[in-house]
């Protein structure tokens, strides 16, 4: 897993109009399911998927982070809630929110 700079994704998602938040996108999905160390859609088959389904299964695709981010912290020994509820509503209100939280969670984990 890579420790990335949280601002500084959110300032390239920004100045490239959302390429590298799509990049972000794939990296947060491919990291999490990593650090569960359970294998699942991988990040460019979420993205198609949240891209045919207008976003739709981009909800699913916040809740099963925090549900595998959980899975991580366990499979550490650290306190785990839940966070995939957490990550669903806040994708509602914005995704790169989600995303910097999620990475936030990443970076703590190494």
């Amino acid at each position: 897993m890579i420790k990335r700079s949280i601002a500084l994704c959110i300032i390239l998602s920004i100045i490239t109009c959302g390429i590298y938040g799509l990049y972000w996108f794939i990296c947060l999905t491919n990291e999490t399911n990593e650090a569960a160390d359970q294998p699942d859609t991988s990040g460019i088959v979420a993205l198609l998927l949240v891209i045919i389904t207008c976003g739709i299964y981009g909800l699913y695709w916040a809740y099963r982070r925090g549900e595998k981010l959980d899975i991580a912290k366990q499979k550490r020994g650290l306190i785990s809630s839940n966070s995939g509820i957490l990550y669903l509503l806040l994708y509602l209100f914005g995704g790169i929110i989600t995303y910097a939280l999620i990475q936030h969670e990443l970076n703590q984990l190494d």
